[in-house]
């Protein structure tokens, strides 16, 4: 893979033991001076690739890890699909309040790598450490004590209450590795080193994959599919699904927390120095950052509501069915997440360097890539609707015609989930370019309001006046306001109403030229002139966001959550 100007970026084992100095020689060619390649050149596709294909890779190796969870699931039967899609949506709503602020920890580490100031880019993320650690004690742990009352009065059976519980209350009480994640990949995703966060997903999800097989389904193994079991294993259902998702986020975590408290980036970026808590970096995430919070936590309740309570008005079927098409749009969107993380990166850099119209061309590159990737998505859908369900309940032990019954009701959701699938990654990565801008708070507003007024409402009216529809008459409502929001938000970044927000005059304590307000370089660490020869290269590299190796230490969407 290549970095901005085409030089190879380093693999896994680079970024975890490369010591070696950056040639400052080399960083000069490629630093911030560098005028920006042409809208649509081969130079802007490198540019938009080198940080979109790792953040896309991350993204999907993700999902990838949730889409198998589910399979894996699905082999023990429906209810508990059902059941691990219900109790991740009701836990992941509160969890997305959190996780929606960090999003502009990439806003703000982003325009100052861009502005020349990237030293000033930890406070943001140890800002970050301390607000999830906060909302964990006062949020997460009273709800997951909470929770099993709300799932007692949704009316489910006793038997979907039961397992629904269970798995919410472990990924909320063991939430705060999830939180941390997504603090730190923001903070490497603006300062525009994506690999360190793909690295540390596929060391997690292959952790959560084994631990998955073995606490799914433990000594006993996939009888019905010849698969042998793991001896001594307990078999603990969609629980084990619950311990594995903890454990391998917990994993995934240790190699950016490596990399952020290592010695070469702390010796540029002062990431040690900078983790006592300071209020001003926590009111400047909230300042941009709740319109995303109540965003993407609200959207995830409505979408809640709308599983839960409108596709489970019509039975366990439904809801697996659904579940099961939730599954593949991840498969979709998730890398149109990705794009628009790579976007909001690319878009606050730009803007930070004073470059507002490379910025949108940057923008409108992404946007193009993510909507070719959706649109192919939605084509399969169509074409392998039944066969995609089908491997969703062709291992459990269900009777053929209530397994007909769910790849019927499935096929006709992925020809919905089908047609919006453009629009989804329109929405997406817009919303990604804004939110690079620090335009939050009329995307935040606009989500809202559409998600109660057509989500839940929408759906509701479909359910109640629309019954033959079942449950493809609330995603009828879905699937209206998504087109929707995709266009209000490719509208609202066209128009540049972005362009008069300075983020970095009011986040700046300094000049932009001062420098950090940590001690750094050789009167910090007690080195001599050598040290300031590497210190001044690793910072032109940093500053010039070229990924390689050197600096990283010795050693979304949104929608539908896990």
């Amino acid at each position: 893979m290549a970095t901005i100007d085409g030089s190879p970026q380093p693999t896994c084992s680079a970024l975890l033991m490369s010591t070696s100095t950056p040639n400052p020689t080399d960083q000069a060619v490629a630093g911030r001076g560098k005028p920006p390649a042409p809208a649509w050149s081969l130079g802007a596709f490198r540019e938009v690739w080198a940080i979109a294909f790792p953040t896309v890779l991350t993204m999907t190796s993700y999902t990838v890890m949730q889409f198998v969870d589910k399979l894996m699931v699905g082999q023990v039967g429906p209810v508990e699909v059902a059941a691990q899609g219900n109790g991740g949506v009701w836990s992941f709503g509160v969890i997305a309040f959190a996780m929606g602020a960090a999003t502009v920890i990439n806003t703000y580490v982003a325009q100052n790598l861009g502005a020349g100031t990237p030293e000033r880019g930890p406070r943001y993320a140890w800002a970050g450490v301390w607000m999830s650690l906060v909302f964990w004690v006062l949020a997460l742990v009273p709800y997951a004590l909470v929770l099993p009352l709300l799932f007692a009065r949704m009316g489910h059976a006793p038997e979907l209450q039961a397992l629904e519980s269970i798995y919410a209350q472990i990924m909320l009480l063991g939430a705060l590795p999830l939180l941390f994640n997504k603090v730190f990949s923001h903070f490497f995703f603006g300062l525009h080193r994506p690999l360190v966060i793909t690295c540390a997903a596929v060391v997690g999800n292959l952790v959560n994959v084994a631990l998955n097989y073995a606490l799914i389904f433990g000594a006993e193994g996939i009888p019905t599919l010849g698969l042998p079991g793991v001896p001594g294993a307990p078999a603990l259902g969609v629980a084990g699904a619950a311990i594995a998702t903890v454990v391998g986020t917990a994993v995934e975590l240790l190699i950016p927390l490596c990399v952020f408290l290592g010695p070469r980036l702390d010796r540029t970026l002062g990431t040690r120095a900078a983790w006592r808590p300071r209020w001003e970096p926590v009111r400047q995430i909230l300042a941009i950052g709740w319109p995303g919070s109540v965003q993407l936590g609200n959207e995830i309740i409505c979408w809640a509501i709308f599983m839960s309570v409108l596709v489970g008005t019509f039975g366990s079927d439904h809801m697996t069915a659904g579940w099961a098409t939730l599954s593949y749009m991840h498969l979709s969107f998730m890398p149109a997440v990705g794009f628009s993380v790579a976007v909001s990166a690319l878009v606050g850099r730009h803007i930070g360097a004073g470059q507002p119209e490379v910025a949108i061309a940057r923008a409108r590159l992404g946007l193009a890539m993510g909507v070719a990737y959706c649109s192919l998505c939605g084509l399969l859908f169509v074409v392998f609707r039944h066969q995609l369900i089908a491997a969703f309940v062709g291992g459990s032990d269900l009777e053929p015609g209530q397994a007909a019954r769910i790849v019927t009701i499935g096929g006709q959701l992925l020809v919905c989930a089908a047609i919006f699938q453009a629009f989804d990654a329109l929405g997406i990565v817009y919303m990604g370019a804004l939110r690079g801008a620090g335009d939050t708070v009329w995307p935040g507003i606009v989500t809202v309001v559409l998600s109660w007024v057509m989500i839940v409402g929408g759906g509701w009216l479909l359910v109640r006046l629309a019954p033959g529809l079942q449950s493809l008459g609330p995603w009828i409502a879905a699937a209206a306001y998504i087109i929707v929001l995709g266009v209000a938000m490719a509208v609202r970044f066209e128009r540049g109403r972005w362009r008069s927000i300075r983020l970095l005059e009011e986040a700046a304590e300094g000049s932009p030229g001062q420098g950090p307000d940590f001690p750094i370089g050789p009167m910090a660490h007690g080195g001599g002139m050598g040290e300031v020869e590497d210190i001044a290269a690793d910072r032109a590299m940093i500053e010039a966001g070229v990924g390689t190796g050197a600096d990283a230490g010795s050693v979304e969407r949104s929608r539908h959550p896990g």
